[in-house]
């Protein structure tokens, strides 16, 4: 964890123009990432921020994860002009992202209360505001970040992205249940499906639970925030649905495609489109699989991660083989 001195978040407050108009009253770490920092600030007279903090220079990291912070500042701005609920970025810099506390708890700690009506209700809300972000276009392909570089076509920009994490596959000397040697094989002949995608779209990319904010009392519960965009990039509206149900289909969630259709989105998946989601699948079953080496993650989790989405990486392989 980046460490949070008193000194430096007076410095951060002071640079954000908050420090000398708001006395601070205490902060706390929050819990939940496994990359970044997180720290609540608490100021006087009740308000709170949240803080975000890079790992130090010199800890390993994969390809994509370089200068995340600046993809999270581009999704909460970029969102922030929807209907989406999400923080507001009070100061971005280098070292640093402080924003606004949204109300609520993450909807992963409230599964077991939620109610079957209630559950299809949120399912259905969280979908139309899946598709408001898909309808939201950019100019550039890729990560704002340009840790991975942009491009002006979506084949270009998810060929460098994938060959990215192939790489960091390599250099970690990650565990694959297929070689990368074979992944670029089998992939070779879909990535022509990708060049249907002609408009860069707003895409989350890590809309699990964890990172969805339910407010309210049980029964009238509503989703209070989207949080934790750093994962975000400008590509195809498709992608969301890969960790919106991490390993099922999008039919699976019949709650969700009716708020995604009733917000404007489009859930005729013909071959092509599973062609490509079966491509974002591989994307991120690899981000899980090769994470784990630079992060250090304890043998138990890694042979779960393994086991999951190592499984889960070898059909999506299946799928595009059988494809194309």
């Amino acid at each position: 964890m980046s460490a949070l001195t008193v000194s430096r978040l007076a410095a951060i407050l002071d640079a954000a123009g908050v420090g000398e108009a708001r006395a601070v009253d205490g902060y706390e770490p929050l819990g939940g990432g496994t990359y970044n920092s997180l720290y609540r600030v608490r100021l006087d007279g009740g308000g709170r921020l949240v803080l975000k903090l890079p790992p130090e220079p010199g800890v390993p990291r994969m390809t994509y994860e370089g200068e995340l912070l600046v993809n999270e500042g581009e999704f909460y701005r970029v969102a922030g002009g929807t209907g989406v609920p999400v923080p507001e970025v009070v100061r971005l810099a280098d070292d640093s992202l402080l924003m606004s506390e949204l109300p609520g708890e993450p909807w992963a700690g409230l599964v077991d209360g939620l109610g079957d009506v209630e559950h299809e209700r949120l399912r259905g809300e969280l979908g139309a505001y899946v598709a408001e972000l898909g309808a939201v276009a950019g100019t550039r392909f890729g990560y704002p970040s340009e840790a991975v570089p942009t491009a002006g076509t979506w084949r270009e920009a998810f060929g460098a992205m994938l060959e990215a994490v192939l790489a960091d596959a390599e250099r970690f000397e990650a565990r694959l249940p297929v070689s990368v040697g074979r992944v670029r094989e089998l992939v070779r002949g879909a990535v022509p499906a990708l060049d249907e995608v002609t408009v860069p779209a707003l895409v989350h990319f890590d809309l699990w639970q964890g990172n969805i904010l339910l407010t309210g009392d049980p029964g009238a519960r509503r989703i209070g925030g989207l949080i934790d965009g750093e994962r975000m990039f400008w590509g195809d509206p498709l992608a969301e649905f890969v960790s919106l149900n991490l390993f099922g289909e999008p039919e699976d969630d019949q709650a969700l495609l009716a708020g995604y259709r009733a917000g404007g989105g489009d859930t005729g998946f013909d071959e092509a489109a599973r062609l490509r989601m079966a491509l974002y699948r591989c994307y991120l079953y690899l981000i899980m699989l090769v994470e784990g080496v630079p992060r250090g993650y304890p043998p138990a989790q890694s042979a779960v991660t393994r086991r999951t989405a190592g499984t889960a990486l070898i059909l999506a392989l299946g799928l595009i083989s059988t494809t194309t």
